[in-house]
Formats: C-alpha cells, sequence, structure tokens
C-alpha cells in the first residue's frame, strides 16, 4: 500500500506543471526573448478612436500577417474591412480578405468553396418551373 501512495506521488510531481525554462535556450538577453521555434512579431500596429474607427496590423517573420480596419456603420456598429495571410504547407500563402458590414460578412479567397454550377437540366428545369409559374400554373397539393 505504502509502494502505491509513493508511485502516486511521484508521478504527480513528474505531471506537474513546469513554469521556468531553462536559460540556456533564451538568445542573448538584449534581444527580444526568442526561443527555438518560436516566431518573432514583426509589427503589431494598432490604434482606437475609440469612436468605432480603428486600425490593426500584424505581422510576423513566418508569413503570417492581418490587416484590418474598422470603421462607423450607419446604425452605430462598427465595420470593418481587412485581409489575412498564412502559409501553407506547400510553400505558398494563402489570403483572404473580407468585409463585415450591414450587409453581413463576406469573404473572398480562391480557397473558399464554392458551389458547384447547376448542371443544364437543372437550369432547364427552374426556368420551365418559372414559366409555369408566370401561366399561373402551381401545384398547391404538394
Amino acid at each position: 500500500m505504502k509502494s502505491v501512495i509513493l508511485a502516486c506521488l511521484a508521478a504527480v510531481a513528474v505531471a506537474a506543471p513546469q513554469f521556468g525554462l531553462p536559460q540556456q535556450q533564451f538568445v542573448q538577453a538584449t534581444s527580444p526573448l526568442i526561443l527555438p521555434n518560436q516566431v518573432a512579431i514583426l509589427r503589431d500596429d494598432r490604434q482606437d478612436l475609440g469612436n468605432g474607427e480603428f486600425a490593426y496590423n500584424f505581422e510576423a517573420d513566418n508569413g503570417i500577417s492581418e490587416s484590418r480596419r474598422g470603421f462607423l456603420g450607419s446604425l452605430g456598429q462598427s465595420n470593418m474591412e481587412g485581409s489575412f495571410r498564412f502559409p501553407l504547407p506547400d510553400g505558398t500563402f494563402a489570403e483572404v480578405r473580407y468585409v463585415a458590414n450591414e450587409n453581413g460578412f463576406r469573404a473572398e479567397s480562391p480557397l473558399i468553396p464554392t458551389p458547384h454550377p447547376l448542371p443544364a437540366h437543372a437550369i432547364e428545369q427552374i426556368r420551365f418551373a418559372e414559366e409555369q409559374r408566370a401561366r399561373g400554373i402551381t401545384f398547391d397539393d404538394y
């Protein structure tokens, strides 16, 4: 029984969070503290006028960036427009541009899936149904 308790205490001690990092992993103290595998922030500019207008620009050395601008909307809300970009595994970059305003959120990017075009027979069925509706033909029984 004592060995089980001792094993449990040892497991808890080993699993405890390690809050300090060894000093030898840090770059010189005069430069920003950057660990290996960490990303340096190249730019982080923020402006907030307090009335719904703001600007935000962020860039990291791994290619991740974001730019956002806010302005007062017609209903008193803060509208936004901007873009963000990040590296893909193949070495290229994905970029998304967006607008958020009274008309909702709209994003544009070649990476965003779009619906497939309708086949010709489906377009013909829709045209035929609209033609029937225009002539007053309805099928309310279904």
